[in-house]
Formats: C-alpha cells, sequence, structure tokens
C-alpha cells in the first residue's frame, strides 16, 4: 500500500534534517519506493504495514537517527487524496489555505481555537471530512491570533498542516 508521512519538526533546531537523510532511514526501515516532496517533510512510500505499525517504527528509525523525539503522521494515498479533493475554499492568489493533518478530533479543537481568536479580513476556516482547513491571507499566517495559537506547546503533538498546494504535489508522487 503507498502511504505519506507528514513529519512535524523538520526544521528542529539542531537536527540539520536533509531529505535525502530522511529517505535513507526511512529504506533502511523498510520501506519501498521512497521519494521526498518538497523539503517540508512529506515522504511517500510503500509498505505492506498498516498506518498505526508505520507510525511507530518511523518515528523510532527517526528519532534514533537525528537524536531528537520524532512525530509523524502516516495517511495512505486515498486518505491524502481527501486532503486535496475536499478543498472547501476558492483558491486565490493573495491568500493561503491550508489543511491539518492530526489525531482524530483534532479539527475539532482547531475549531474551538479558531473562533476565539481574533480574526482579520478574508480569514476563515471550515472542518470538511474531519479535516481542519483554514484560509489566511498572504503575510498574516504567523501573526494572525490563530497562528499564533497554532504555536501552543498542549497542541504540538497533535498536528502538523500543510499549504493545500503541497497536497497536489504529494499525489503526483504517488
Amino acid at each position: 500500500m503507498k502511504y505519506c508521512a507528514f513529519l512535524r519538526g523538520v526544521n528542529v533546531k539542531g537536527t540539520n534534517m536533509k531529505m535525502a537523510d530522511v529517505c535513507q532511514v526511512f529504506k533502511d526501515a523498510g520501506m519501498k519506493e521512497v521519494n521526498s516532496v518538497l523539503a517540508s517533510g512529506n515522504i511517500v512510500f510503500s509498505s505492506d504495514k498498516n498506518a498505526d505499525e508505520l507510525k511507530t517504527i518511523l518515528e523510532k528509525a527517526m528519532s534514533e537517527y537525528f537524536s531528537y523525539e520524532a512525530f509523524l503522521f502516516v495517511k495512505s494515498q486515498e486518505e491524502t487524496g481527501k486532503f486535496w479533493n475536499s478543498i472547501p475554499f476558492e483558491k486565490r492568489d493573495e491568500l493561503h489555505i491550508y489543511g491539518f493533518v492530526g489525531i482524530p478530533g483534532v479539527e475539532k479543537v482547531l475549531m474551538e481555537e479558531f473562533k476565539k481568536a481574533g480574526l482579520v479580513e478574508n480569514e476563515r476556516a471550515e472542518i470538511i471530512n474531519d479535516i481542519f482547513y483554514w484560509q489566511v491571507p498572504k503575510g498574516n499566517t504567523l501573526d494572525s491570533a490563530f497562528g499564533k495559537v497554532l504555536g501552543k506547546k498542549g497542541l504540538k503533538d497533535q498536528f502538523t498542516s500543510r499549504n493545500v498546494n503541497t497536497f497536489e504535489k504529494i499525489l503526483k508522487k504517488f
């Protein structure tokens, strides 16, 4: 079966991760057809194991190789396709749209946090197929009230986000 691993913390200070090294760790852990997508921690691969087993195996391998606490999400090709096919917002040049990959139920937590945050013009969020999507004007991603919430320590192991254009690039690698 084909999968995508969405790594969180690829740019963790001191890890100095190169995608070629990450791919080698995946291969050494028994994954096949390993390819990186962009330099942001998206690895497409195949395996006969299920997603839960893969998460455990790959987090351990990454943690040992890079000497940090690895955290990743493993989604099947079909699940990854849902991120691209469920985008609720019209794409516009002046806006970013993010999809959030995370633990079950994190979309509800994110929506609660979004509703509490002070919003900027054209900032919106929706949950489609249990996926949280966030639209924000370019240049406001890190400065918006909700963007700052995303960095909370209590949330860090519950999700990772990707610009929705990344999902299209991932799907082309399958």
